[in-house]
């Protein structure tokens, strides 16, 4: 099984983004979990997957940490979590209006 899992139709449109592009207090809906750099190691998209970041699934950014903006406390679903940069690169959302 592929820990890649696939972008709808907003990539194709070219209107996803990183998580770590948003800021505090912003929304989002995923749109899916690729790796950011070849040198991800597919384990890791498949724990974001395993965690909640699924397509359709709404994420809130809580805090950011001061140097860098790292790590970034997200909320998706019930949970919180405090995701490195590299994490949240990975995780591919579009913004709420």
């Amino acid at each position: 099984m592929s820990a890649v899992l696939p972008l709808d139709d907003y990539a194709i449109a070219g209107t996803c983004q990183a998580l770590s592009d948003l800021a505090k207090g912003q929304s989002a809906r995923v749109v899916g979990v690729v790796p950011s750099a070849p040198d991800v190691p597919a384990d890791l998209t498949r724990r974001l997957a395993d965690l909640g970041f699924l397509p359709g699934e709404r994420v809130h950014v809580l805090a950011r940490g001061p140097l860098g903006g790292e790590p970034v406390a997200v909320r998706v679903g019930t949970a919180t979590f405090a995701l490195r940069r590299l994490e949240a690169d990975c995780i591919r959302i579009t913004p709420l209006e």
